[in-house]
């Protein structure tokens, strides 16, 4: 295996969870910051990523840290590594 290889199965986002409707499943939304080629502002782009929480442990407005792993499912590939904010329950 090459360097890049390494660091890209090891690969660990941060991100805030939008959904924990499945079991053991939760949806993680990534947010990035990336510049328009052609008018140089910088646009937000999404994505959802599907990741899996053994304990059931996290809520809606968590902020989490997950990272890749073999696959779970056809659209789980990661899985929870620990929850950085727990969301405010009003």
């Amino acid at each position: 295996m090459s360097e890049n290889e390494i660091a890209k199965s090891n690969r660990l986002v941060v991100g805030k969870v939008i959904s924990n409707k499945m079991h053991k499943t939760i949806v993680v939304k990534i947010e990035r910051l990336v510049e328009h080629p052609k008018y140089g502002k910088y646009v937000r782009q999404f994505t959802k990523l599907f990741a899996h929480d053994e304990n059931n442990e996290c809520m809606e407005g968590d902020v989490v840290a997950i990272k890749q792993s073999k696959p779970f499912s056809k659209k789980k590939a990661w899985v929870l590594v620990n929850i950085i904010e727990k969301a405010i329950i009003s």
